[in-house]
């Protein structure tokens, strides 16, 4: 009898754990602490269900948060079930609305070749055009009005559309102001054709509350769900599930973790988890052992988590699972004393110097905020330590990269002025011409040619004879079929021709390089190697443009960032009063949902810790003498208060 890989992969796990994974019918809610498995046990139980019905043809839809972790989920059930993974629909949030609206949004007005806007700027321009446009018109709205796309984005975040607004807003004097704005900000995108990230779940949401239909389509079609990461779902995404599910639909299995939830000022609360196992019915099991961290460290997280009320009644402690140690115990949590913050760069800075290269690349900084890692990576810089500081990036940073994306949305999308702009601005700075979008635009209107082929007769002229006029040639074969924009694409990034020499701009075409054949090669992978330009853009869009780091590189990251992911060492730096916990915590108070949401921060920060834990602080910040964290006093590692 052969041993699938599946089989192999279940008979590693514990008992509790193939408890969750051979879960059949039914709600659940799988309470997992970090490093107990909680991925494997999701792509197991993808897997099993797959396995189990290779004679059916229903597919199996499991969310989570990140492009990065829907894509290893997926890889993983590509090995254990090889075949069957084209039926395991995983994906992001964000990614399903859009492949609901994708399908079905001819019902809302909404074509299926849709733009994304992610960036505030261009929804910013999106905005500011309407109110022009109907200031002219003589409503009494101006320009200054793009100031309350905040508040709109907080009222999508909500599921509050236009026709709701003047309910939501019903305690502000100039809500029927701000309803009109918004109403302009919608009608603009509709026009064209582009939805922002919010308005992904909300359409989403509205589809599924006016044509109810289409949700009984999807619970026939995909009729088990499980979603990763629950904790971390606001009100929107759980009103989305809901709407979905309808009255009856219980088929979904939530893994989550009610000591890491750490983006409540994105909407997640404690409150989607009682919600959850109230309204689905749900029973609830708990995967406690930990196999990441040692044990001294897995002692100090119990301790600290302890002191939060918000958490699942009965919750048994973190158990130490890890036996494989490569460092004696009193390696495992290391503490660090500084002066002030200029010494605690430098000194940790030194410190990771003399580690050697060969470790750099398992090492991890962490702190609460921006500044801090910022100092940091500068005094790493300056012991010539190769470092990334990683950020989400929403856009590429080179002018080639930015004419390129700009250049393929042009051709999905030909009217568009606004981006026309950003193709001719940009390929002037790649090519040193200066063309004027405006004269192209009149030409156009003019002889009745479309805006694209007008430019490129133009910039043609205008770049005879410079060295990288060769793109123009191959931007022209774009033009003429976009069928296989993939091979002429391969060819003009080849002609960007970057060196890889210490000039910014070079630095910057290397690293957008290097994210664009990561991107495309997860967007083949995942999706398809075939799917037209429209959904190629769209998942573009849906995905961070920074590069990995290379090999050898230590990771600088914010709390928030380092979410899911895990280091050999581990430094957290700024174990202050006011800095970790923040000033604003302590504002709210010792017993305040702020400051329980710091304990997680600091909770979630040491457990990313596969072999050695560094906890650094200084005496003063910002020449202000600083008490050390009370996080430390709560874990047993200081006396101090």
């Amino acid at each position: 009898m052969t041993i699938t890989p599946l089989a192999t992969a279940i008979d590693k796990l514990t008992e509790i754990q193939k408890r969750a994974v051979e879960w059949d019918n039914g709600p659940l809610l799988v309470l997992a602490g970090p490093g107990s498995g909680k991925t494997q046990v999701l792509t197991c139980r993808i897997a099993r269900l797959l396995d189990n019905a290779r004679d059916k043809n229903f597919r199996v839809l499991a969310l989570t948060f990140t492009n990065k972790a829907a894509d290893e989920m997926k890889g993983r059930v590509a090995s254990l079930v090889p075949g069957l993974e084209d039926r395991a629909n995983i994906g992001t949030f964000h990614s399903f609305c859009a492949q609901i609206l994708r399908q079905h949004g001819v019902h809302l007005g909404i074509k299926p070749d849709f733009a994304i806007y992610s960036l505030d700027t261009d929804r910013q321009a999106v905005l500011e055009d309407a109110l022009l446009a109907a200031a002219a018109r003589g409503e009494s709205v101006s320009k200054g009005d793009v100031k309350l796309l905040g508040l709109i984005d907080r009222m999508k975040a909500r599921l509050i559309d236009p026709a709701n607004a003047p309910k939501a807003l019903a305690q502000y004097k100039n809500a029927e102001h701000v309803t009109a704005v918004y109403e302009l900000y919608e009608e603009e995108l509709r026009r064209l054709n582009a939805l922002d990230f919010n308005s992904l779940i909300l359409e989403a949401h509205r589809l599924a509350v006016t044509f109810p239909a289409l949700a009984e389509r999807y619970r026939r079609s995909h009729p088990f769900w499980l979603i990763d990461e629950f904790q971390d779902t606001n009100s929107a995404q759980y009103r989305l599930i809901r709407a979905l599910a309808g009255a009856d639909f219980k088929n979904v299995f939530c893994v989550a973790d009610d000591d890491q939830i750490i983006y409540q000022w994105n909407g997640a609360s404690f409150r989607h988890i009682l919600a959850f196992l109230k309204d689905f019915s749900a029973e609830a099991i708990q995967l406690p052992t930990n196999y990441r961290c040692p044990p001294a460290i897995v002692d100090a997280a119990n301790k600290l988590v302890a002191y939060n009320a918000q958490r699942s009644d009965n919750k048994t402690p973190l158990i130490a699972g890890k036996t494989n140690l490569r460092y004696p115990a009193e390696q495992h949590i290391q503490l660090r004393k500084f002066a002030n913050e200029e010494l605690e760069a430098h000194g940790i800075a030194e410190e990771i110097a003399r580690r050697g290269k060969a470790e750099w690349g398992e090492i991890a900084v962490l702190g609460r905020t921006r500044a801090l890692l910022e100092r940091m990576y500068a005094a790493l810089q300056a012991q010539q330590v190769q470092a990334m500081l990683a950020q989400r990036r929403d856009d590429f940073l080179s002018a080639e990269f930015r004419w390129l994306v700009a250049f393929l949305t042009q051709l999905a999308r030909p009217l568009d002025k606004r981006n026309f702009e950003i193709v001719v601005s940009a390929f002037n700075r790649v090519c040193g011409i200066d063309c004027q979008a405006d004269q192209v635009v009149a030409d156009a209107e003019a002889t009745g040619r479309g805006y694209i082929n007008s430019w490129l007769t133009a910039a043609t002229g205008l770049a005879e004879g410079l060295p990288r006029a060769a793109l123009l040639e191959l931007a022209s074969k774009l033009v003429e079929t976009t069928t296989g924009f993939r091979t002429i694409v391969t060819k003009l990034i080849d002609a960007f021709g970057a060196t890889g020499n210490h000039d910014e701009t070079q630095v910057d075409l290397v690293e957008d390089k290097a994210a664009w054949n990561e991107l495309t090669s997860d967007i083949a992978r995942n999706v398809g190697r075939q799917i037209p330009l429209e959904q190629f853009l769209q998942e573009l869009q849906l995905r961070s443009k920074e590069p990995s780091p290379k090999p050898g590189t230590v990771t600088l990251m914010t709390v928030h960032g380092a979410k899911g992911k895990e280091f050999d060492h581990v430094y957290v730096i700024g174990l202050a009063e006011d800095i970790l916990p923040s000033f604003q915590s302590k504002q709210k108070g010792d017993q305040s949902a702020e400051m329980e949401e710091e304990r997680r921060n600091c909770f979630v920060a040491i457990t990313r810790t596969k072999e050695c834990l560094v906890l650094s602080r200084a005496a003063q910040y910002r020449g202000w003498r600083k008490a050390p964290s009370r996080f430390l006093v709560e874990m047993g590692l200081v006396s101090e208060t």
